[in-house]
């Protein structure tokens, strides 16, 4: 018999939905409290849970080379709903994993609603969790609810939570312009369900370019409330426009670099930046564009992205948007076991604990799903090595990779945050530049996996 025989899990995106999974399929049963669609949020627009309101890639899926490949592969190994579901509902994207959102979403819900020991209630959680509960997940993302914020701020003493991201449009297919533009992907490179030519390029010359920089940052742009006006950026999702405001140049060395690429259409003339889209769904009638999250206005972007050549005669699906993102300072407030320090009966999952990325909030959903699991059977487990992409991630949540006297932020999973690694030596060679940096992250995914499996192993073995 279970010391708690019910978890509760606020919030349905990824992060709730794999901790639901991964506490159903320990024994114990699961309760998924969803807001949608009672009440809807500014990004959502769907009922479904695990949607995705952002881009549909889960960027690379390279597990040898790629720490967030690693982490993908990490997670399949702990029978995730989310890389199971993301797998089977693949678009092709060159090196990286994206999804059909539709799909995907779907997926995820058929699986949470089909599950025996799930229950689904859709309602909006506006406050803590009620001892009476007795184990509760948050993980309601980076659109939790203002009251539920305040209360978490009532909790933890904290002065700030929120945070923005943006999103990028999406456009029509059959509304860009093959004469110019053309099937591409940086390098040729192929990924899961790709051919190498995976992105359609847009080329820009100098000229346009400029005159498309001088565009965006002068273009109008969404008026922030009063309550939003002091949230910071999340670097690692920066607007285009704020890009662009940092030097003329920023952007071709970000997401329009014109590296890897060769235009059919004019092999003479290398582009001075390029525009790439990726498959946004299963159909391929939509594509998105990269890098482009966005807060212009509406009649803005459509101006200003149709300066893009390929791009003049563009319909969009969906046009760019900004949307406020909320987290905690995990590492003061969370303890190894993914607990408030407060109150041992809430764990916090996903985006709102300081992780940034789709996968990245499904993992620590896993592991706070894992966790509560574990300690309702009464076989509490050890955290995942700091080897591994799981441990790694949790580790940096936690305070493990904080400087002295430096700020929490939000963090994508990368090979910072792994311990590090001696390179196995080859007799005769001296591995030297890229070539060294290769055969390090190598030995890291080599190690990272090896110490997973062990992990996984002994969790299996607790709940036997």
């Amino acid at each position: 018999m279970s010391k708690i025989d019910t978890i509760h899990i606020v919030g349905g995106g990824l992060a709730g939905s794999e901790a639901a999974w991964q506490v159903a399929n320990s024994g114990v049963r699961a309760v998924i409290h969803e807001m949608r669609p009672v009440r809807g949020t500014d990004a959502h627009v769907t009922e479904g849970l695990a949607e995705l309101v952002c881009s549909n890639s889960f960027r690379s899926d390279d597990a040898e080379y790629n720490a967030v490949g690693l982490l993908h592969e990490e997670m399949r190994r702990a029978g995730s709903v989310i890389m199971a579901s993301g797998d089977a509902h693949q678009v092709p994207a060159g090196g990286a994993l994206a999804v059909d959102r539709v799909g995907f979403s779907d997926a995820v819900t058929q699986a949470l609603e089909a599950h025996p020991l799930i229950e689904i209630r859709r309602e909006a959680i506006t406050s803590l969790p009620p001892a009476e509960w007795g184990s509760t997940i948050i993980a309601t993302g980076p659109l939790t609810a203002i009251e539920l914020a305040e209360a978490i701020l009532s909790e933890t003493g904290e002065e700030q939570l929120a945070f923005f991201d943006a999103i990028a449009p999406i456009v029509h297919k059959d509304s860009i312009d093959m004469k110019v533009a053309w099937f591409q992907s940086r390098y040729d490179k192929a990924g899961p369900g790709g051919t190498g030519a995976d992105y359609i390029n847009c080329p820009l010359d100098r000229e346009t370019y400029e005159r498309f920089i001088e565009a965006l940052i002068g273009g109008d742009k969404t008026e922030f409330r009063d309550w939003e006006r002091n949230t910071p950026y999340f670097d690692g999702c920066l607007p285009v426009e704020i890009m662009a405001e940092r030097g003329p140049e920023t952007l071709r060395h970000g997401p329009m670099k014109p590296v890897g690429l060769t235009n059919p259409h004019n092999r003479e003339v290398k582009p001075y930046a390029v525009v790439q889209l990726r498959q946004d769904n299963a159909l391929g009638t939509l594509y998105n564009m990269v890098g482009f999250q966005t807060k212009l206005k509406y009649g803005a972007q459509a101006e200003i992205f149709r300066m893009i050549p390929g791009l003049e005669n563009a319909e969009f699906a969906r046009l760019g948007g900004l949307h406020r993102n909320t987290f905690i300072n995990s590492p003061r407030l969370l303890d190894r076991q993914l607990r408030l320090r407060s109150r041992s009966d809430i764990r916090f999952a996903g985006q709102v604990t300081g992780v940034e990325g789709y996968v990245e909030s499904a993992a620590i959903g896993l592991l706070a799903g894992r966790f509560a699991a574990a300690a309702a059977l009464g076989t509490d487990i050890a955290p995942p090595p700091e080897t591994s992409a799981l441990g790694a991630l949790l580790t940096h949540i936690t305070g493990g990779h904080i400087a002295e006297g430096a700020s929490f932020q939000p963090m994508n999973i990368n090979f910072g945050l792994f311990p590090p690694v001696e390179i196995p030596r080859q007799p005769g060679k001296r591995l030297r530049g890229k070539e060294k940096i290769r055969a390090k992250r190598f030995a890291i995914t080599r190690r990272a996996l090896a110490d997973i499996d062990i992990w996984l192993g002994r969790h299996q073995e607790a709940a036997e």
